[in-house]
């Protein structure tokens, strides 16, 4: 069968998906600072049109209040609706980083199973546009440390589309990761509602020798890299993990099975990053199968710098993974 798709960027993306899953359930509410059309419509329009469509008793503009905006959310959801709240960015989800962690994530399991809290968390991030390490962080492993969230980073429209479909459908809270810088990029986007289960990852080109795994825009970079590996003969293997937790365990490990070599590749920073996670499982369960240790690449243990040089440097770069998977395949 034929999916009619349509060119869209991300922002367009997310926008569509809103907008249909609105149109289907009018239990589902947007709120958060600035999203309604009087102010603009979101920072960068993800929610642009939304209120005039819906009207403002579903699509709320707060006041700048992170813990006003999610203990909002967290009791419309108790109450039946299904809220998505938007954190401008995702540093600054440190202000209700209670209500996240010690409310939305916990009721369902505190309550004995009689309260779920099925929100959706949007935010975004990423270094590359000079925000400064205040704006910039990816901060994914403490959510991903948390049990009770779900959290998703899509790295294409298409993605960002399905995923937060399937994010607005599901009974628990979920983390919403949208990489600032990559916006504007277009992609081909189903025009009916297609959700992508959560906890799947895609195969975003097919290889033999080495597997990179990533997530967000590192996985357009692993692309890149994979294209250059090609030309020196060398069959990568790219694996977009599209939801961090729960990740795709099975299809990570049949992936690294079959080639027997791995880099694991993120923005955040390296140390305590969610690579770590995935290396160790790797190495726990394929040790024996394993042609070189798995090598993981992320940014250095500091701040996201403002001038635009350190920013680049700050930044895993495809170069980079080129030269990591080669160092796997120079270990024999």
């Amino acid at each position: 069968m034929t999916v009619e798709t349509k060119k869209l960027n991300a922002i367009q993306a997310i926008n569509q998906a809103l907008a249909q899953a609105m149109e289907a359930d009018p239990t589902i509410l947007v709120l958060g600072e600035d999203v309604a059309d009087r102010e603009g419509g979101g920072v960068v329009g993800v929610t642009k049109g939304l209120s005039t469509r819906f009207g403002e008793d579903r699509v709320k503009s707060t006041p700048i209040s992170e813990q006003a905006i999610i203990g909002a959310a967290i009791g419309a959801a108790i109450d039946g609706y299904k809220p998505v709240a938007e954190i401008m960015l995702m540093n600054f989800t440190t202000v209700c980083m209670d209500m996240i962690v010690n409310h939305a994530a916990k009721l369902r399991y505190m309550s004995g199973g009689q309260t779920t809290v099925p929100i959706v968390i949007r935010m975004m991030t990423g270094a590359g546009i000079a925000s400064g390490g205040q704006h910039s962080d990816f901060l994914e492993a403490w959510f991903a440390h948390t049990p009770g969230l779900k959290v998703v980073a899509p790295s294409n429209p298409a993605d960002a589309k399905g995923l937060m479909l399937s994010c607005i459908a599901d009974p628990d809270p979920c983390i919403f990761i949208e990489t600032s810088r990559a916006y504007g990029v277009t992609g081909d986007v189903p025009v009916d509602a297609i959700p992508i289960p959560l906890g799947k990852a895609r195969i975003a080109r097919e290889g033999s020798d080495v597997t990179l795994i990533s997530y967000a825009e590192m996985v357009t970079r692993c692309l890149t890299a994979a294209a250059e590996l090609d030309k020196e003969g060398i069959s990568a293997e790219v694996i977009d993990l599209r939801t961090i937790s729960p990740w795709d365990v099975e299809a990570v490990l049949a992936s690294v099975r079959k080639t027997g070599r791995a880099v694991i590749v993120h923005e955040a920073v390296r140390t305590f990053g969610v690579g770590a996670e995935i290396a160790a499982t790797l190495h726990e369960k394929l040790f024996r199968e394993l042609k070189a240790p798995v090598g993981r690449l992320g940014a250095p243990f500091t701040p996201v710098p403002f001038a635009g040089n350190l920013e680049q440097a700050f930044l895993v770069q495809p170069g980079a993974i080129v030269e990591a998977a080669r160092a796997t395949l120079a270990t024999h």
